[in-house]
């Protein structure tokens, strides 16, 4: 391997280091705050990436009628819930936040060019209808059972990954979607060549990361996030909403994992059982920084995104086994330093 093949490698390293880093603080998260080993993260990288493409192509994204759909579902649950604690006052913002704003949203964007419209508002329209799917995910599936043991909630997660393959293979077949790329052509640098959506790739993951980093410092959500992933218990006694809580994670999640989605849509093909094996290695670099620490997640999935280049070249066809035995030394290193919580002890 000469020194050009090493730089080619490492920009590729470190193009897919940066999904991952993205999807493993989303992960971290979500497990800080929830409790929550979030298997589906990766279907929100392939619907982001394929309701991109329908829109890119003039047809309208499938996952609005998903949307919807759920939309109708928390309404009638949050309903009942609200009648059972003698609360209808609460009942026409509940219906119209829940049921009625999605279909309106469907019926404008039904009659919009979507074809003709500036790359932006596509991208925010995709957005709109995929990133929704994380708080309905979390009040239909996860929050009813929101106490319960840290493997209940894991094989919840796996029930709700399965839904969520199933339908992308009935909404958006079997065929892969691809976008055009933000903008063409690159630049280079010594010895090797740079694809401008490279740079848009690692610019937008780093501000990204730069902006959850400012939300947890400085907004008051962001604040409730930290205290109520560093002690639930705590911050309930402070006042603050653990459904809410769950319920803003998983918004910041859907966020996350869509937008990684269309990000990468330009430079490979996105088929529906797609996101899993990307939200595996983005697992691996959660792991890695033990499901606790954000820097180490972020750091162990840009070692991720490297290993995996570098393994393609010299073993591609153990790249995959190479990539996820990583978490092996890893898991037994935590083994022996960490203290073991028993799952009864944490309530």
């Amino acid at each position: 391997m000469d020194s050009s093949v090493a730089l080619v490698l490492a920009q590729d390293g470190i193009t897919n280091g940066a999904i991952y880093a993205l999807l493993s603080l989303a992960l971290v998260l979500v497990f800080a705050v929830t409790r929550v080993i979030f298997i589906p993260q990766g279907e929100f990288v392939a619907y982001g990436a394929l309701s991109m493409a329908a829109i890119n192509a003039g047809f309208l994204p499938p996952t609005m009628w998903l949307v919807v759909t759920l939309g109708i579902a928390v309404a009638i649950v949050d309903s009942v819930a609200a009648l059972r604690e003698e609360a209808a006052a609460r009942l026409p913002m509940i219906i119209f936040k829940n049921a009625v704003l999605p279909i309106l949203a469907l019926v404008v964007v039904r009659y919009l060019p979507l074809k003709s419209l500036a790359y932006p508002l596509q991208v925010a329209i995709a957005l709109a209808f995929v990133v929704p799917l994380g708080p309905q995910i979390y009040r239909l599936a996860f929050q009813p059972v929101a106490e319960a043991t840290v493997l209940l909630l894991l094989i919840v997660s796996v029930a709700v990954h399965f839904v969520l393959v199933g339908l992308g293979l009935y909404f958006f077949g079997a065929e892969g979607g691809r976008t055009p790329a933000f903008t063409d052509g690159g630049i280079t640098l010594g010895a090797t060549y740079i694809q401008f959506q490279t740079l848009w790739i690692v610019g937008i993951a780093a501000a990204l990361i730069a902006g959850l980093a400012l939300f947890f410092e400085r907004s008051i959500y962001g604040k409730a996030l930290r205290a109520t992933a560093i002690n639930r218990t705590g911050a309930r006694l402070m006042g603050i909403s653990a459904d809410l809580a769950g319920k803003l994670c998983f918004t910041l999640a859907a966020l996350v994992g869509a937008f990684s989605g269309i990000l990468i849509a330009p430079i490979t093909t996105i088929y529906y059982d797609t996101g899993f094996l990307i939200g595996l290695k983005g697992f691996v670099g959660a792991i890695i920084g033990g499901l606790a620490s954000y820097p180490l997640a972020a750091a162990g999935a840009i070692l991720v995104g490297l290993l995996e280049s570098y393994s393609s070249f010299y073993a591609s066809a153990y790249k995959e086994v190479i990539v996820f035995t990583l978490i092996i030394p890893v898991l037994l290193w935590q083994s022996l330093t960490k203290h073991h919580v028993e799952d009864e002890d944490e309530h």
